[in-house]
């Protein structure tokens, strides 16, 4: 599955770079390990044009035992 996000460029940069390896979202998607994140750049709120797509490696977040970590609603993906 793909998921389109809006993604701030200071972030958007680190992450096409290969130097963020984690993206921190609201868990309102159904995410899983293997989907692809289609990240938008936005700037001041004004769409970039520029895409970055990055796999899903790892979610973090949704088992209670990782729920002290990660605050209520959200997850941590490890992506690559």
């Amino acid at each position: 599955m793909i998921h389109e996000l809006k993604t701030e460029s200071k972030y958007f940069k680190e992450v096409c770079k290969g130097k963020k390896t984690f993206e921190v979202r609201k868990d309102d998607r159904p995410f899983k390990v293997g989907d692809t994140l289609k990240l938008v750049e936005y700037e001041n709120g004004r769409l970039q044009y520029a895409e970055c797509d990055v796999t899903i490696t790892y979610i973090l977040g949704r088992n209670e035992d990782e729920k002290k970590y990660v605050p209520e609603g959200y997850v941590i993906l490890g992506i690559k």
